[in-house]
């Protein structure tokens, strides 16, 4: 198995380009379930996430083809052209299925479209419980009739999927996605009220009105989406990846450099930043991104909330703490997204942090140096938060079980290499 060696104390410096969202990527791939025609997507990036989908809709009858080399210098990265002009199979197999949750949105799709699906319930990372109710329910509340079996869900709508009015009891970025685009071709109109917000999901849905969709209330917490006949092709690009933007940006502030983040923008970490600058970070848009820098030798401790956007974001809580275990003073971080997502604590404290755990809020203290240790990756952001300690421990730090970072960083070991850093893959 693959790891991760770094020898820390290098600052970073220069530039670097921020790829495609991964999360903006996934639901944009199953949007071309919807359509006959070819949906072409640029600026996708080259993670095993995207890998794995790809086989999946592959099973589905979807025709890839991918173009653009996906370098990190490049402009565009990879180009997916996606054409389910016939749909081979409504079945998406657990062994698929479990790999990766984001494979679980081609149920909306599908059953708008073909009227019957069965998928299997879905897998990914152990950092708590997510489950697919408010999916169901919605599609439910669509005309869906919905049966538990074997571990798979098998839905079914003969008459084809109606319109309803639809209200989360809390917002979620996967069920919103979902009804979102088995909406787009549903007889009649839906309104999705709490509905989730985030930049992925307006950009999905910026790309379904070009497909010729109807949605009102993109960016907002309610969703009008008057079902068409029939959706065309579209060429799309998608947007920033903002998670990397930040981790980048927290990598660059733990190492005291400086570097310009290359194709991204401000407001898509807008509360991120105001933390940052309060930490001591200086942070600066530019005509080709957002250029960090920290603000003297040292940095001060903040305390944050994760909150549903506009909030802090869950998936830059882990790469805050790794930031934060070298500012001066004490920091405060409370998850309120996930219930198991301080399993990078420990691993942290192996390399000398002073972190201490209340329930669901962790304490900082922060310390001088961090030391260089073995250390395992348990979810995606947790690899990435290790790799910014090493970044900045004294000696090695070797990151095992970094198939997690295949995920969601695209080729951060270069990357970072690039911007200075000692850090190599080890083949395992």
């Amino acid at each position: 198995m693959d790891r991760i060696q770094i020898r820390g104390g290098r600052r970073l410096s220069g530039e670097v380009r921020i790829s495609g969202a991964k999360n903006a990527a996934l639901p944009l791939m199953v949007a071309s379930l919807l359509t006959d025609e070819p949906l072409t997507l640029a600026s996708v990036p080259h993670l095993t996430d995207i890998s794995q989908l790809a086989e999946i809709l592959a099973g589905l009858g979807v025709e890839i083809t991918m173009s653009g080399n996906g370098q990190a210098g490049s402009e565009v990265g990879r180009v997916l052209k996606l054409h389910a002009k016939k749909i081979a199979s409504t079945e998406a197999p657990y062994d698929l299925v479990r790999k990766m949750r984001a494979s679980f949105l081609v149920i909306g799709p599908l059953l708008a479209r073909c009227h019957q699906a069965k998928v299997s319930l879905p897998g990914g990372c152990a950092i708590g419980t997510r489950p697919v109710d408010l999916h169901l329910k919605g599609l439910e509340a669509m005309g869906a009739e919905i049966e538990l079996q074997d571990g798979y869900v098998i839905a079914r709508a003969p008459g084809g999927l109606h319109g309803a009015h639809i209200q989360f009891p809390f917002v979620s970025v996967g069920a919103t996605e979902n009804l979102m685009m088995a909406a787009a071709i549903a007889k009649g109109t839906t309104v999705i009220e709490n509905a989730a917000s985030e930049p992925e999901v307006t950009d999905l849905g910026h790309c379904l009105q070009a497909m010729g969709a109807k949605i009102e209330g993109l960016e907002t917490r309610t969703l009008k989406i008057e079902g068409v006949e029939r959706l065309k092709g579209a060429n799309h690009t998608v947007l920033p990846d903002r998670i990397e933007t930040g981790t980048y940006a927290m990598a660059v502030a733990a190492t005291g450099g400086e570097v310009e983040l290359l194709g991204t923008r401000g407001d898509l970490i807008a509360s991120v930043i105001p933390l940052l600058e309060s930490a001591g970070v200086h942070i600066q848009s530019t005509n080709r991104g957002i250029k960090v820098a920290r603000n003297g030798a040292h940095f001060t401790g903040v305390d944050v909330t994760t909150e549903p956007y506009p909030g802090f974001p869950t998936d830059l809580q882990a790469q805050l703490m790794a930031l934060m275990v070298t500012a001066n003073g004490v920091s405060h971080i409370s998850e309120t997204i996930f219930e198991n997502r301080f399993m990078h604590v420990p691993e942290l404290m192996r390399m000398g942090a002073d972190i201490t755990i209340d329930h669901q809020t962790a304490t900082v203290r922060g310390v001088e140096k961090l030391r260089g240790a073995p250390v395992m990756a348990t979810d995606l952001r947790a690899s990435v938060s290790l790799i910014i300690a090493g970044l900045v421990a004294e000696g090695e730090t070797v990151v095992n079980r970094v198939y997690h970072l295949d995920r969601g960083f695209e080729r951060i070991e270069e990357k970072l290499s690039a911007l200075g850093a000692d850090i190599k893959r080890v083949k395992g």
